[in-house]
């Protein structure tokens, strides 16, 4: 999709769908198709977890192997829902510089409907610090690297994968440190107007994440963001980032003020 051609949100997918096999969701596939159905979306976007060369102390992504029990219950589901609805098989790559040939060779192994791109573990003294968890030992480790600089680290890591992972959407964008305590006094303004620059430049789509809307009454990014992403020509994907089935396309009637909305070329620039 060219810039020109960006078109409004289309809220009949959900483009942003976890299974159990990431090991924080619940729920089997068929059971988010299902309610996919029940809700009357025409399309259904798995986007499931990768991540290479963390040390953590939980596993919240995928294995090479898990990918392919993914694939297979994805096949099946296809060939048993595919006249009903369309179901794409993604992954939601989380870029680490440190292991970039890994994730290029499991992206080269598996036939993506979509990529995803997006930025969880920040490299700390004995391992990595999820900047997205909301347990209090990720907050901890922060904070004694520094929020602010956490936050920075971030952004240019976002910013760096946008030209290294051949991804088509970036997702959640503004969620760095989204639970600790000391993020709302962080200015983040003028990273989202370096993020919204590189999406456009390398002709990325952008996610609005309607997880957000639970936590702070805006999806990720916020309302505001996603108007100027429009008005660049910057096409934005919907995404409701569930992980359980219940999740699928929650909050979506939130966006519906913006669903018409389309990329004027009058605006198309910062």
């Amino acid at each position: 999709m060219s810039l020109a051609d960006a078109a409004a949100i289309d809220l009949s997918c959900d483009g942003h769908v976890h299974t159990p096999l990431c090991g924080h969701a619940s729920g089997s596939m068929p059971a988010y198709v299902e309610r996919a159905l029940a809700l009357g979306l025409k399309e259904i976007v798995f986007l499931e977890h990768l991540e290479c060369g963390i040390d953590y102390f939980e596993r919240t992504w995928l294995t090479e192997r898990d990918f392919f029990a993914y694939f297979d219950e994805g096949r099946r589901l296809q060939d048993t829902f595919g006249h009903r609805i369309a179901i794409r098989l993604g992954v939601e790559v989380g870029y680490n510089p440190a292991a970039l040939g890994e994730i290029e060779r499991l992206l080269a192994r598996f036939p993506w409907d979509r990529i995803g791109l997006s930025c969880h573990f920040l490299p700390v003294a004995g391992g990595h610090c999820n900047l997205l968890s909301r347990k209090s030992r990720n907050w901890e480790v922060a904070s004694a690297f520094g929020v602010e600089r956490a936050v920075e680290w971030y952004y240019r890591a976002l910013i760096e994968g946008m030209a290294r992972i051949p991804a088509q959407v970036v997702c959640h964008l503004d969620t760095v440190l989204r639970f600790h305590p000391a993020i709302g006094a962080i200015e983040q303004a003028g990273y989202i107007d370096e993020a919204l620059a590189a999406v456009r430049r390398h002709g990325l789509a952008l996610e609005a994440n309607t997880s957000g809307f639970s936590r702070r009454g805006e999806p990720f990014p916020d309302r505001s963001v996603l108007r100027r992403a429009l008005r660049m020509g910057i096409p934005v994907w919907p995404g409701s980032d569930a992980h359980r089935p219940a999740d699928v396309a929650r909050f979506f009637g939130e966006l519906e003020e913006l669903a018409g909305k389309r990329a004027s070329s009058a605006e198309s620039a910062l």
